[in-house]
């Protein structure tokens, strides 16, 4: 689909569809739910943010009935790193707030230092991370576990059956008798 929008699920689709583009549409979209429901993970239900945000999102998932395993691995990672930001975040502001109070004393040229060095290393720790992170949803994207690439995946129009050639039909015709 170059260029285009992907598929909207037949739910959101107003105007006038046919009885063939409804019927091909809702066999598509029934063919990428596996009926069992999404589930969350150990490790997202023991950091507070992360549940939070999964209890957030499996329950917009399960309004539009997308609540399905399917989706379980990038909506749980998702929320993972939702809770890595907030913590990161949380890291940051220590770090400024903590380099303040030592700024006040007459060692603050050594401080800055520290603080300085704090940061780069985890800034290349989580550069490295996020070059994992990026290949994972590239797996994810192809494999068609993600909402857009599902939704690719949907024909937007049944596919139309090609007809035979009249003179073609004429022949079978005179072929059998």
């Amino acid at each position: 689909m170059a260029g285009g929008r992907p598929s909207k699920p037949l739910s959101l689709v107003k105007g006038h569809r046919t009885k063939a583009e409804k019927e091909v549409r809702e066999k598509a979209e029934a063919s990428l739910i596996t009926g069992i429901r999404m589930q969350e993970w150990e490790e997202v239900s023991n950091n507070p943010a992360a549940h939070q945000q999964f209890r957030r999102m499996k329950k917009l998932y399960a309004k539009i009935g997308k609540d399905d395993a399917l989706y379980e691995a990038p909506i749980n990672r998702y929320c993972m790193i939702h809770a890595e930001v907030i913590a990161h975040e949380a890291r940051i502001a220590k770090v400024e707030a903590k380099w303040d109070e030592a700024a006040e004393e007459a060692n603050a040229e050594t401080v800055l230092e520290l603080t300085a060095s704090y940061l780069q290393s985890i800034t290349k720790l989580e550069a490295n991370l996020m070059a994992r992170r990026k290949m994972l949803l590239d797996i994810e994207k192809e494999s068609a576990t993600t909402l857009a690439s599902a939704l690719r995946s949907i024909p937007k129009k049944p596919q139309e059956t090609e007809k035979d050639d009249p003179m073609e039909a004429y022949l079978k015709r005179k072929q059998q008798g």
